[in-house]
């Protein structure tokens, strides 16, 4: 099983999937930011995001399954992916291949997106690269949000303003695991 968890920048994905990951020991951490950072190095991005090279999505489908088939364990995936094409790109592989998807998508308010941003430190020894992270990730608020009406309907909404521990408790639920107390 694949448990992706999607959403804006600043919602909370990688602070749900610390806390899944504390209570579904067996489950295995894959970031997809990894396969683009190395990218990155080797390839020019034109666009200036990775997940528009063909080769990233074709490698994100390829890692997951690869960890789901040979590691036979659970896989979370903390990822905002907001292009509906390189969703269904990514997951009709994940799915041609045998892997079950949860996909879950954190609700939060724009408002809200940019305090958690502005609160968050990127790159803390260049403090200009660091503004200029924040200011793209603030500027893919509106993007990120409006993707949330094109997901499939099998795509579960959470409210990304509860505590992790609750979300966490939801997403257990559905990936049939009985959280813990």
């Amino acid at each position: 099983m694949l448990v992706w968890i999607n959403g804006a920048f600043g919602s909370g994905k990688t602070t749900l999937v610390e806390e899944l990951r504390s209570r579904w020991p067996d489950a295995l951490v894959f970031d997809p930011e990894m396969i683009g950072f190395v990218l990155r190095r080797i390839v020019d991005v034109p666009t200036g995001n990775f997940q528009d090279l063909t080769l990233w999505r074709r490698q994100v489908a390829t890692m997951a399954i690869g960890l789901v088939e040979e590691y036979r364990q659970p896989v979370l995936v903390p990822m905002t992916l907001i292009d509906p094409a390189h969703v269904d790109e990514i997951f009709s592989a994940l799915r041609e291949s045998g892997v079950e998807v949860l996909h879950f998508f954190l609700k939060v308010p724009p408002e809200v997106l940019v305090e958690r941003i502005d609160g968050r430190s990127f790159t803390p020894d260049d403090p200009s690269r660091d503004e200029q992270v924040r200011a793209w990730c603030k500027a893919q608020i509106p993007a990120c949000l409006a993707t949330a009406a094109t997901l499939s309907q099998d795509t579960i909404f959470l409210d990304g303003e509860l505590p992790s521990h609750k979300l966490a408790d939801a997403v257990l639920e559905r990936a049939n695991k009985v959280p813990d107390p």
